[in-house]
């Protein structure tokens, strides 16, 4: 009986240094010298519209402020110049200097419109839609907009697109599926909702189809040539110069949707996988290398998380190609509009 007694003693005491040595160990990885874990933990968690609460878990504001201040992306201040880009250049002349080269410009067999190219880095992979004629890249609202909104694969469907990927950043006011920042639409402003600090700016294509990046006024950017438009951000490449980032640019690690033109026209869909084994997801730094490589000369991210959704239709049947994945769930989110490749 003591010799049991004894030994359930012992057992208790070890669990109990168990637990003091993984308190000890979460104090350090959490306070300590080195900083990737609290650098990682707050910029990703400060980046969501919906969990920035998970930080003050851990942190005081001083402390988050501290780590906010050494990890972000200093983006250029300049407009895009849209007279560098030449839609005749965009030919396959069946040499390649690279794979990335390979993978844009040659052309799936019986299908000029776009191709569908598996991406991938170290600890990540994604989609990207490869659109060869950016003048059927159309911006498309949800039907219940300001209502409920729509998944991204059922307005697809009720557009017959044949390739989609979300577009505003969705804010949710009463329970109302409205845009954030600003959407314009043939030329006019469409819809306006909350202002976020997301950087970048408009993000949109001309009534000539060439990708415009601008954190000029909606007004301006119309006079400017504007046509269709969202406002979200940061800008990751302009006029061919990747922005500046410092630490891990303050964006932390997370599934990504983003666009991107090339000088010759060509427009380049992005979604990144995120927070699952298979893929944890990219950060902003990576997401602008990998737009650097396939030669994007303007490149910027679009609202990321669970709203992170890209449709196309593959061996004639269409169909979400990434996996949308929010905080506790996994699946589509509504959402308020869409880019879409449209048929003729």
């Amino acid at each position: 009986m003591i010799k049991e007694k004894k030994e359930k003693k012992s057992k208790f005491s070890i669990f109990l240094i168990i637990v003091d040595i993984l308190a000890i160990v979460c104090f350090f990885v959490a306070y300590g010298p080195f900083s990737f874990f609290r650098d990682w933990f707050v910029t990703t968690s400060m980046t969501t519209m919906t969990h920035r609460y998970f930080a003050y878990v851990l942190y005081n504001q001083e402390m988050i402020d501290e780590v906010l201040d050494n990890n972000k992306i200093i983006e250029s201040e300049d407009p895009t110049d849209t007279s560098k880009i030449s839609f005749n250049a965009n030919v396959d002349t069946g040499t390649y200097e690279s794979i990335y080269e390979e993978q844009v410009l040659k052309r799936d067999e019986g299908n000029d419109i776009y191709k569908v190219v598996d991406i991938k880095g170290n600890s990540w992979n994604g989609k990207m839609v490869v659109i060869y004629d950016p003048s059927k890249l159309k911006l498309v609202f949800s039907k219940k907009y300001g209502g409920s909104g729509e998944y991204l694969s059922s307005m697809a469907k009720n557009n017959n697109a044949l390739v989609a990927m979300n577009a505003s950043g969705v804010y949710h006011p009463n329970g109302q599926n409205r845009v954030t920042g600003t959407a314009i639409l043939n030329g006019k402003v469409y819809a306006t909702g909350k202002k976020i600090n997301k950087g970048g700016g408009l993000i949109g294509f001309t009534k000539d189809n060439i990708l415009m990046l601008t954190k000029k006024s909606a007004k301006e950017a119309i006079t400017d040539g504007m046509d269709r438009a969202v406002e979200f951000g940061p800008f990751l490449i302009v006029n061919g110069k990747m922005a500046s980032f410092k630490g891990n640019g303050g964006w932390g690690i997370a599934n990504r949707s983003a666009i991107g033109q090339r000088q010759d026209g060509i427009v380049l869909l992005m979604a990144i996988n995120g927070r699952s084994s298979k893929s944890v997801g990219i950060s902003m730094k990576e997401l602008a290398e990998v737009f650097q490589k396939y030669k994007a000369y303007n490149a910027a991210n679009l609202d990321g998380g669970g709203s992170s959704a890209l449709y196309a239709v593959v061996d004639g049947k269409g169909g979400l190609i990434n996996n949308p994945v929010g905080y506790g769930y996994s699946g589509e989110r509504y959402l308020p509009n869409a880019w879409m490749v449209l048929p003729e």
